[in-house]
């Protein structure tokens, strides 16, 4: 049964690293972690101190995708008012994010060296409908959890970077609450889109759009990938391989 980002979920997730009590009031970041089947390892947080510099070009490259997939989306779903107001708004977060990590980059003096990407995102993708509207929906779903997982990996980073440098802690710090309206947002497109096909099918012959499962199924997922073993560090990656 799905259960909603305001819900007891809570009740469901699995245990790993632990979120620091200090950022429970930033908004929306317990409904963000609620969302979530699981808790990221442990084990991929213990390899944060020896990676930092992988860590921050993987982030820069994330920023990057994400204002890419918003984009893109922009410029496939002009028929949708809601979408184009609200990933207007995320791309242009995204691509000054980007910017900030560059930054960061920039005064902890780590080269821009080129990584391979993580298969978190493509693995989540390869589940994603090939049929509209019901892709639209899935990619929607997909952002959704990629968002909140970002959401969550930031919030553990924020004590364990803290013990390494201090800015790069409270810039983490500093994305909280837009990663956690960037999750929102994906996930109420989702929904809105889902039940706008739903309430047509009496006047189209169409297949209906199980909303609550394919957000279980993506949940179901995501939580495999991220405790699944990855020989590479990264961003999204899983437990150490």
């Amino acid at each position: 049964m799905y259960v909603n980002a305001n819900s007891d979920h809570a009740e469901t997730v699995t245990t790993g690293a632990q979120i620091d009590p200090r950022l429970q009031y930033v908004d929306g970041l317990e409904a963000t972690l609620n969302f979530l089947a699981c808790r990221t390892p442990q084990a991929w947080l213990a390899q944060v101190p020896g990676n930092l510099p992988v860590l921050l070009v993987d982030h820069a490259n994330c920023e990057k995708k994400a204002a890419s997939t918003a984009l893109n989306l922009l410029y496939k779903y002009v028929d949708r008012p809601a979408l184009l107001h609200k990933l207007s708004r995320l791309a242009r977060e995204e691509l000054r994010h980007f910017e900030q990590v560059l930054g960061q980059m920039s005064r902890l003096a780590i080269d821009y060296a080129h990584l391979s990407p993580s298969r978190y995102a493509a693995g989540l993708r390869a589940e994603v409908a090939t049929h509209e509207p019901a892709k639209l929906v899935d990619v929607l779903i997909v952002g959704a959890y990629i968002e909140a997982r970002s959401c969550e990996r930031f919030a553990m980073l924020v004590p364990e970077i803290g013990k390494l440098d201090q800015p790069l802690a409270e810039f983490y710090h500093s994305l909280l609450k837009s990663e956690a309206r960037h999750f929102r947002d994906y996930l109420a497109l989702a929904e809105e889109y889902a039940g706008q096909h739903n309430r047509q099918l009496g006047v189209a012959c169409a297949t209906p759009i199980d909303f609550a499962a394919r957000v279980a199924r993506f949940g179901e997922l995501e939580a495999e990938l991220v405790n699944r073993p990855d020989t590479e560090f990264r961003f999204h990656s899983g437990v150490p391989g």
